[in-house]
């Protein structure tokens, strides 16, 4: 595994193909008070990218591209979290995606327990680290068990979106899934307008 450190930006000519991983660290869990700070990306080859981010500005063209690139899938667990951020600070709607999380939890209704660490282990047989979860990545520098666990969470999720996906089919949910990840910028958009914890699905 290599991973590349980018400060504001991906380089110009990088190309991460038709399918990448992505994740996102920030200050905190707050979408009104807390700061993107990192966006880590992997084409699926086992290395990965880490975007330190300048937060003064977001200026970061090649990586708002990539995010809006309707031709590149974009693969995240959790990814209304994710996508919510890059709305509010980086200024775009990322599409297409698909969330790991919606998908465990559509296919894997034998179990309460879809968050990454467990989904992975699970499926890949890999037993993740959160060691750095809480760390703070708003430092001038990241340290390199930073930048490791930052890798770590994208470096599995092209083959959880494979072994998800045979799973949705054999379940025959796999539309389902597909209309819930096309909702989802829509999703973040209710979340940054205060409709966070309120399902307006609801009779009440």
């Amino acid at each position: 595994m290599t991973v590349h450190l980018h400060k504001g930006d991906l380089p110009d000519d990088l190309d991460l193909g038709p399918v990448v991983a992505v994740d996102s660290e920030t200050l905190g869990l707050s979408l009104v008070r807390d700061a993107l700070c990192v966006v880590q990306l992997s084409a699926g080859d086992g290395d990965a990218h880490v975007v330190q981010l300048d937060r003064k500005t977001y200026h970061c063209p090649n990586l708002k591209a990539l995010l809006t690139n309707e031709r590149v899938e974009k693969i995240f667990h959790f990814g209304r979290f994710d996508i919510a951020m890059f709305q509010r600070d980086l200024g775009v709607t990322t599409r297409p995606v698909f969330c790991t999380k919606i998908a465990s939890k559509l296919a894997r209704t034998y179990t309460d327990r879809h968050g990454l660490k467990d989904v992975t282990r699970e499926l890949v047989g890999i037993d993740l680290s959160k060691q750095q979860q809480s760390s703070d990545w708003g430092a001038d520098e990241l340290s390199p068990a930073q930048l490791d666990y930052a890798a770590s969470d994208v470096l599995h999720l092209h083959e959880l979106k494979n072994k998800l996906t045979d799973m949705l089919v054999r379940e025959g949910r796999l539309a389902l899934a597909e209309a819930c990840f096309d909702f989802l910028p829509t999703r973040a958009k209710l979340d940054l307008a205060g409709w966070d914890e309120t399902d307006i699905f609801a009779h009440t």
